[in-house]
């Protein structure tokens, strides 16, 4: 058994990756300051003697010295994870995503952590139009969101460069699955387009809708965390199921799982900040064993049980 923390563990990705975690056997310490995760997410996991819940953010760098003191490992999903909401408030988003990485990266040191595994983001590489996104690309962030990750991702490399601590980041690609948020003004595009085909609504599509995106299971992503954590594996590696959509297709498929022909998709403005086109080479994520097992076929009949349960 590893002693673990999880920041932002009550959020979507953290909390799929919490009860994964424990299934393991791990002995998991939960730090979530329940600005964008939900206590509902772990509720149903906090009656197992293998976890805690501290409620606090990684701002409270004071807290997370005491907290990570006897833990292996740290997967540090904590972030306010959203681009529009970074362009309307980039302050939040730095302090979050690069000053908490940084208080994480200064606790791991301080307690001789073994490894801390970072949820950074295909953001980073912007709008430059080769595909695939490959690693050693030149990142072009478009969005103070981007920036954010790619600055924590720089603080990781200089402390495994200058003080020895192990650091993976792992550059997500659209991640969906269950508990992912849809009522926040924020929310991704596929919990967006489920409720609205569920209510009997038009999904909005911004832009033509001929974007494309590389969506990844969550279910994959937690499997890449976990794998990264106990492979010898350092650096960054892109985290994708290494296909790619349109968003026209991607509201199609919705809408054909939800089983409501009727509805018609409705297209906006495109949005600033969004990128057109996205796709993961995993050749290096390989590396540790990883291998997505979940197509949007798979994943999404999974997202549309779980959402319409949720307004039942």
């Amino acid at each position: 058994m590893s002693k673990v923390i999880v920041t932002g563990g009550a959020g979507f990705i953290g909390s799929n990756l919490v009860q994964e975690l424990l299934k393991r056997g791990h002995q998991v310490s939960i730090l979530d300051n329940l600005s964008t995760g939900r206590l509902s997410n772990i509720e149903f996991l906090l009656d197992d003697k293998n976890v805690a819940f501290v409620r606090g953010s990684v701002n409270n760098l004071a807290l997370m010295r005491r907290l990570f003191s006897g833990t292996d490992f740290v997967f540090h999903q904590a972030a306010v994870p959203s681009v529009p909401r970074s362009i309307r408030d980039p302050r939040t988003s730095h302090l979050a995503n690069a000053t908490g990485t940084l208080n994480v990266l200064l606790a791991a040191r301080d307690n001789s952590v073994k490894k801390v595994v970072f949820a950074s983001s295909s953001s980073v590489y912007g709008d430059t139009p080769t595909l695939p996104k490959v690693e050693d690309m030149a990142p072009n962030p478009q969005s103070p969101y981007a920036v954010s990750k790619l600055a924590a991702e720089q603080y990781c490399r200089v402390f495994e460069q200058v003080y020895g601590l192990n650091t993976v980041c792992l550059r997500y690609f659209n991640v969906y699955g269950p508990r992912q948020d849809p009522g926040s003004p924020y929310a991704a595009v596929i919990p967006l387009f489920i409720n609205s085909v569920l209510a009997g609504k038009s999904p909005v599509i911004f832009g033509d809708g001929e974007q494309t995106r590389d969506f990844t299971y969550v279910k994959d992503v937690v499997t890449a965390n976990i794998l990264a954590a106990e492979s010898p594996a350092t650096g960054i590696f892109n985290v994708g199921s290494g296909f790619r959509v349109t968003i026209n297709r991607l509201a199609q498929l919705i809408i054909k799982i939800v089983g409501d022909s009727k509805i018609k998709v409705v297209h906006r403005e495109a949005r600033p900040g969004d990128v057109l086109h996205s796709l993961a080479d995993i050749s290096r994520a390989k590396t540790f064993g990883y291998r997505p097992r979940y197509t949007l076929e798979d994943g999404l009949p999974e997202v549309v049980e779980y959402l319409r349960q949720l307004v039942k």
